[in-house]
């Protein structure tokens, strides 16, 4: 969910995480994020890159002593990690996505109110991620699954991860849900264990 942070163009920021950890590392972090896709972009795998405190100041107007103390908040809440490396040394930074993520879960969980016969009804927003292959291999193992992580992955990025008509809001429920349908093998397949066959058979061809 990082992009809604970030744009190539300019910043975007969250408001409530704004509110939260301050604007100044607010802006920074949504710089770094756009730092970080760029790199991305152009073949960086380790999650680290680098960035100089004239280049942030040129793309924020944050002063090195503004950015020095935005840094530390964003590592003390966990969100980015930094590495002095090389010669001459320069700055290397990680975005912490996952954290970032559950960070924005904690900041989402806005209970939103609406009126229907005179019953409160409250409602959770929650941003979904889409995981990557190593992610569900990762979940899989910890719960002892023996499930095709690239065929879930491919399978549900093939429909956009919907649920039915639904977007996903959680993929280790959907994974849960995968293995016990692999355990079952039920005689008589739903339209989605017919679908995920097909897609696995499919798959076998390529």
């Amino acid at each position: 969910m990082k992009h809604l942070l970030s744009s190539s163009a300019f910043l975007v920021l969250n408001k409530q995480l704004a509110k939260q950890i301050g604007l100044k590392p607010s802006i920074l972090l949504a710089d770094l994020i756009s730092k970080e896709e760029y790199f991305i972009a152009n073949g960086m795998t380790d999650g680290w890159f680098f960035n100089t405190e004239s280049n942030i100041q040129d793309d924020t107007t944050l002063t090195p002593f503004q950015q020095r103390n935005s840094l530390k908040v964003l590592k003390e809440k966990g969100l980015i990690e930094t590495q002095r490396r090389g010669i001459p040394a320069k700055q290397y930074f990680k975005i912490n996505e996952q954290q970032v993520i559950h960070f924005l879960n904690n900041l989402s969980e806005i209970k939103l109110t609406t009126i229907n016969n005179n019953k409160e009804i409250k409602i959770k927003n929650k941003y979904f991620k889409k995981p990557s292959v190593s992610e569900i291999e990762f979940y899989s193992k910890q719960k002892e699954y023996k499930i095709d992580a690239e065929a879930f992955y491919d399978f549900y990025e093939s429909k956009n991860w919907m649920v039915g008509k639904n977007k996903m809001k959680d993929w280790k429920a959907a994974v849960r849900t995968w293995q016990r349908r692999e355990t079952s093998k039920p005689k008589t397949m739903s339209k989605l264990d017919s679908q995920i066959s097909a897609w696995q058979e499919a798959k076998k061809l390529l």
